[in-house]
């Protein structure tokens, strides 16, 4: 396991001066945004040409495109917003090749309808679940025409709010193209965070063979995904790290929740943590 980062952590006018923050830090993998190369975070439309510049620029440094974002709220409740959410990962998915990545990290969404990552009571029901599979049918067929795969992200605050849920997509689904982005200080429900192992070794138990990305990040109060820099919460970086390593991932855990300022020392914590897995 190696050290990643999501690109936009670093503000810069453009990609270049992104990749170069990113490379500075010794940091060769990144979860990329559009927004890093002057865009809106789902396009209408990106130019292939302006695909494969970027491209070229990330090559120069030796970074690698672990995953490309691709979050909308998957199950908004108007009809006429996931319809254009779903046009706009079509676009993603169709340039995701042209970008290194071959992975799009998607949110399942709330019926929150003016913000994706917050929790609403009708997230737990019939209808709202329905949406979600008829949504995800749609994109597995993107995936599968342009030969990508999707991360779903088990968050307490979305419609799959456990690792429970994000295994009965899995079984809906029936496709390698569907995998698990795993967030450790995302999966605790309000009140529970003194039952982390147990909480964490059930998710794995869950998930651990579908593992495609590992996100870094920490959380200061359970009920809610975390917002915190990674090792500067309540999340055990030790037993976290543990599982990933004996689910047999080897790939990038990508910091984000954190600031430029806070990049070396985020940095060097968790070279510290994986240096023991090496």
């Amino acid at each position: 396991m190696e050290v990643g980062i999501f690109a936009r952590t670093f503000e810069a006018p453009t990609l270049a001066g992104v990749l170069d923050a990113v490379a500075a830090h010794g940091i060769r993998h990144i979860q990329l945004n559009t927004s890093c190369m002057g865009l809106s975070d789902m396009p209408d439309g990106l130019d292939s040409a302006a695909c494969e510049r970027a491209r070229r620029e990330i090559d120069a440094r030796n970074i690698e495109v672990v995953s490309l974002s691709a979050t909308y709220n998957m199950i908004h409740p108007d009809p006429t917003a996931r319809a254009q959410g779903m046009r706009r990962l079509e676009v993603l998915a169709a340039h995701a090749a042209e970008l290194g990545a071959d992975l799009l990290t998607l949110c399942t969404g709330t019926r929150n309808p003016d913000n994706m990552w917050a929790d609403h009571p009708q997230n737990a029901s019939p209808e709202a679940w329905s949406d979600l599979l008829a949504a995800m049918k749609q994109a597995l067929a993107l995936a599968e025409e342009h030969n990508v795969r999707l991360g779903i992200e088990p968050e307490v605050s979305n419609v799959v709010s456990s690792p429970e849920k994000a295994r009965d997509l899995l079984d809906a689904m029936r496709s390698d193209k569907v995998t698990i982005v795993m967030d450790g200080a995302n999966v605790f429900p309000r009140g529970t965070i003194h039952r982390q192992h147990e909480i964490l070794d059930e998710a794995f138990d869950l998930l651990g063979d579908h593992i495609a990305l590992a996100h870094a990040k920490d959380l200061s109060r359970d009920g809610e995904a975390g917002h915190e820099a990674a090792g500067t919460g309540l999340l055990d970086y030790d037993h976290y790290l543990q599982l990933l390593h004996h689910s047999g991932y080897g790939g990038a855990v990508v910091l984000h929740s954190l600031t430029p300022e806070q990049v070396p020392g985020c940095v060097r914590f968790l070279q510290e943590k994986l240096h023991n897995y090496a």
